[in-house]
């Protein structure tokens, strides 16, 4: 039996159920007692959101695979009072010396989204003025989005993935954190499952 279960990462958690070494990190085992899921993708230990989790392998490389270019879309909190020109910088892709970024979705959001404190909440300078950007990504390259705002010269303070969505023509249908606080886990609704499974039929 496929297990498909949609868990809400807190920030300073390692994305595996095991460590070596006598380290008192906490892991997804600290949360999900299923046995025998794997993360799809990664999320950083200092980001947080939405993390797939399932024991279906075919999905897994599915989703995981550059080649369907699935959009992952995040909330981001960044130091300064970004501009036009460096969002359109994102936008167009950037040179991160050992590879170039696709085309971004970037926009710059009025306020604070609503997401719940980080726990620690992160370090606020009274002189210096933070942004929030939403960004949607079609790839997963190792810490690819505060590489990015630091190339344009804007460091990510915070980051969280709030949805990924499942292409499949003719449309599309998105995983999302509703519902869930940080640390909280849920199976897979029957829609979302059927979604999910069918990804592998047009493979």
């Amino acid at each position: 039996m496929f297990h498909y279960i949609i868990f809400y990462k807190p920030y300073n958690v390692l994305c595996q159920f095991s460590l070596t070494g006598t380290s008192p990190r906490l892991t997804l085992k600290d949360y999900v007692p299923i046995k025998e899921v794997y993360p799809v993708g990664r999320l950083d230990q200092d980001s947080e959101g939405l993390l797939l989790l399932t024991n279906n392998g075919q999905l897994q490389n599915r989703l995981a695979s550059p080649r369907f270019a699935h959009p992952r879309t995040y909330w981001v909190q960044v130091e300064g009072q970004t501009n036009e020109e460096s969002l359109q910088t994102l936008r167009n892709g950037l040179d991160l010396k050992d590879y170039r970024t696709r085309p971004t979705q970037v926009k710059q959001l009025e306020s604070e989204p609503p997401l719940p404190p980080r726990d620690p909440p992160i370090r606020y300078r009274k002189t210096i003025p933070t942004s929030w950007l939403e960004m949607t990504l079609t790839e997963g390259k190792n810490r690819q989005v505060r590489r990015m705002t630091a190339k344009v010269g804007f460091p990510t303070l915070r980051l969280t993935r709030v949805s990924i969505t499942l292409i499949k023509e003719p449309g599309s249908f998105k995983l999302t954190l509703e519902g869930l606080e940080p640390g909280q886990w849920r199976y897979s609704t029957s829609s979302e499952s059927q979604v999910l499974e069918g990804l592998l039929k047009g493979r």
